[in-house]
């Protein structure tokens, strides 16, 4: 896991208090950050163009172009004026140099995106709105320098310095910052860095279950129960999802009599062997308010989903100390206004991710909530984690009632509620990773096939 930040100002300072480093320094590791990462990539003497605005994000890239300058083809095209101290230092110094001033921005083999950086604020200019659709439509390879500038410019690769920002992780934003890549600043990470409790999942992060114990049996690893729905096929698509993901017996709980998967059991009561609930997933009206009391009337771990968050039963739900919530983000908001935290459209809070699972958090703080997403979102009191290892590939019908199996197949096995979210959706993404087909044609029988290769 590595950690995330709101603004790395009070971490610079404390670079400039406590290490005796100065920005002048700190920004010369920025710049040969970038610097270590054009050279490992491109031959010399390819050319270059850096885009310069007039305050520090424009100095970083006109100190790039000082440092590369005699072995590449560097020009700067200055956007703007310098104007911040240092971009009138950085100015300075490559005049000295004689480095190539560009007057129009033309293809080339890279190009340096210093327009702004996570201190603006506001709107661009009609002027800049411009330079960004010619920056994005120029045939390059493209960087960004710390972070893409307004997040309107389209990098395959983001050089971002000291440490991660959050803002790189919003859902809207993940289009344009491409591969991340983090330069130290003249310190290691670990003395940079500060305590966080915004953390970034990575892939290594995953912990599989593990029969570990020959002398066992199938009640040995649990025993899930999913509410059959309205539509059953998304109660079954979670149930087969739970039973690959090593649950020993899995339930269907419903009231219709219809054809199931035969490693799938069914009954109309809850099996007194249960360890977990599944609930949500295509539930529609097939429960009454009595039956699903009845299906509640206990304490075990629950992961609650779809359907459940329009219901008035969500506030019982609420109250369950050991509870997974998934919704999408149109759900959610429906959650948002149910609970009376806020009455917002989904483009809020697509803008708005992390106040609000925040927000949320804050007042069910036994909760444990996965907020759905290109970057999935997961909380629980004040402990916040990011899987930025979705795509589009999961942008499927069932997608999400395969995610509900895997969180609900590890609450089964005895995982807190936290460890299963997290391990879940971290499955969840890797099964995509993994899908050999075309990326529109997933459905949730590959994602389930593929449990057995994680």
């Amino acid at each position: 896991m590595q950690n995330l930040f709101d603004d790395l100002g009070s971490l610079d300072k404390r670079c400039y208090k406590d290490y005796g480093l100065s920005e002048d320094i700190l920004m010369e590791h920025a710049a040969n950050g970038m610097n270590r990462y054009i050279r490992d990539n491109f031959a010399q003497a390819s050319n270059v163009i850096v885009v310069a605005g007039g305050g520090n994000n424009g100095a970083d890239v006109i100190a790039l172009a000082r440092l590369l300058h005699v072995d590449y083809k560097v020009s700067i095209y200055y956007a703007k004026k310098p104007s911040s101290k240092m971009a009138i230092l950085q100015h300075k110094r490559v005049l000295k140099l004689g480095i190539k001033e560009c007057r129009k921005l033309e293809s080339c083999e890279v190009l340096v995106d210093g327009l702004v950086g996570t201190g603006f604020q506001g709107e661009l200019s009609s002027e800049l709105h411009s330079l960004l659709k010619k920056m994005n439509s120029l045939k390059a390879h493209k960087i960004a320098c710390d972070v893409p500038s307004a997040y309107k410019f389209l990098a395959d690769v983001t050089i971002t310095m000291g440490a991660l920002k959050k803002s790189m992780y919003l859902d809207a934003h993940k289009d344009y910052v491409g591969n991340i890549k983090v330069v130290d600043l003249g310190v290691s990470r670990d003395l940079y860095e500060k305590k966080s409790n915004w953390k970034l999942l990575d892939i290594d992060d995953l912990d599989l279950p593990n029969r570990n114990k020959d002398d066992s049996h199938k009640g040995s690893f649990g025993h899930l129960a999913l509410a059959l729905g309205e539509k059953s096929g998304a109660g079954i698509i979670s149930a087969l999802s739970a039973f690959r993901f090593g649950t020993g017996l899995v339930t269907l709980v419903g009231f219709r009599d219809i054809e199931i998967p035969h490693s799938i059991m069914s009954s109309h009561i809850l099996p007194k062997s249960t360890s977990a609930l599944a609930l949500g997933m295509g539930l529609g009206d097939e429960f009454s308010k009595e039956k699903l009391s009845k299906f509640l009337n206990n304490k075990l771990p629950l992961v609650a989903d779809a359907d459940i968050f329009r219901n008035a039963q969500i506030f019982d739900i609420l109250k369950r100390k050991n509870l997974v919530l998934t919704p999408h983000p149109k759900e959610f908001i429906s959650l948002l206004k149910l609970t009376k935290l806020a009455k917002i459209s989904v483009e809020e809070l697509q803008a708005n991710r992390f106040k609000y699972v925040e927000m949320f958090c804050k007042k069910f703080f036994h909760v444990t909530l996965l907020l759905k997403g290109t970057n999935v979102i997961i909380g629980k009191g004040e402990e916040f984690y990011i899987n930025p290892h979705g795509s589009s590939v999961l942008a499927k019908g069932g997608s999400g009632d395969v995610l509900s199996g895997l969180v609900g197949a590890l609450l089964a096995q005895g995982y807190s509620p936290l460890e299963a979210t997290i391990n879940a959706s971290l499955s969840h993404t890797k099964l995509a990773q993994n899908y050999n087909g075309a990326d529109f044609s997933l459905t949730p029988d590959d994602l389930i096939d593929g449990i057995c290769r994680l």
